[in-house]
């Protein structure tokens, strides 16, 4: 018999628990079963599969490979199961079902929020929730089944079979400041601002490897500079705003983020011209189209990432 055919969440809960204590005696307690009766599941899981899950130490247990396969999908299923449950209760509560939502902080600031806001527009009593992190982080998530969507820089690097992408957008980038900075000051007397006028400013700048940083670099290397001693580096967009906001900082920002940002008066552009672009992607998996929340909202990104000036 095929040996899926006699795995049961029960069990799938043992994996996932001896895979995060790696002790058969916590995992025991935890789940409320006798530890010969885990080892017995285990032993007989193993002799099943006909591979070694989980390799003995005096120390604990550490998953081979195989067990770290496994496990892997164990951690799908149980996000799957996760979802299916919050979607029908929120289906049951009279809504329009859940959709989840990870951000990176290039898409943090404008294109996700509106998405969010025009889709309550069409389904105002769906389920909505949102979280901000690395991309490399949201992608894991997608991929196990945490997430529906997460819209960010375009990474193709961090692609997954199983997993959907579409570009939104790409927008240049622009150095931004407080309202009051007295480099504004400069530019409203009439003098250009030109790059040396920036040198003697602390910046606030996004890590390396991230689209928007590589058109700092480019840029201060075409203009014969290096980033000022002293920068500070983040990769939050709530963080960047509070630095600049109560500093002579200068940040980064992308352009939909500048004007959202320039509307609040919570920053203003510098008028130093940067080369380069940045572009947004969206991802999903493929499987999870047919729930309306989540169709929705790929609707909704596609229509508030049109052009703006």
């Amino acid at each position: 018999m095929d040996w899926t055919h006699r795995l049961r969440l029960r069990q799938l809960q043992m994996l996932l628990s001896l895979a995060q204590t790696r002790n058969m005696s916590q995992s025991a307690q935890q789940l409320h079963t006798a530890q010969p009766a885990l080892s017995k599941w285990l032993k007989e899981l193993e002799d099943d599969l006909g591979m070694v899950l989980f390799e003995r130490h005096a120390r604990g247990l550490r998953p081979t490979p195989q067990g770290e396969a496994l496990i892997a999908h164990a951690r799908r299923i149980e996000a799957h199961l996760d979802s299916a449950r919050d979607d029908m209760q929120a289906l049951r509560d009279g809504g329009s079902g859940l959709v989840v939502v990870g951000t990176s902080g290039a898409s943090a600031s404008d294109v996700v929020p509106m998405a969010v806001l025009r889709l309550l527009e069409w389904l105002p009593r769906a389920q909505i929730r949102l979280a901000e992190s690395t991309m490399n982080v949201l992608m894991q998530q997608l991929a196990h089944g945490e997430l529906d969507v997460v819209v960010g820089r375009s990474a193709p690097e961090l692609h997954d079979a199983h997993i959907q992408a579409e570009m939104l957008y790409m927008e240049p980038i622009h150095l931004v400041v407080r309202p009051q900075h007295p480099l504004l000051a400069q530019r409203a007397e009439g003098s250009p601002l030109e790059w040396a006028d920036l040198m003697d400013w602390r910046w606030l700048v996004w890590p390396r490897g991230t689209p928007i940083r590589h058109a700092l670099d480019s840029a201060l290397a075409a203009a014969g500079h290096a980033l000022p001693a002293g920068s500070v580096e983040s990769n939050s967009v709530t963080i960047n705003l509070t630095l600049l906001g109560h500093s002579d900082m200068i940040g980064l920002a992308s352009h939909r983020a500048a004007l959202r940002f320039s509307q609040m008066n919570a920053l203003r552009v510098l008028p130093v011209r940067l080369a380069g672009f940045g572009s947004v992607s969206m991802y999903w998996r493929a499987n999870t189209t047919d729930r309306t929340a989540v169709a929705s909202m790929l609707r909704a990104l596609r229509e508030v990432a049109g052009p703006v000036s």
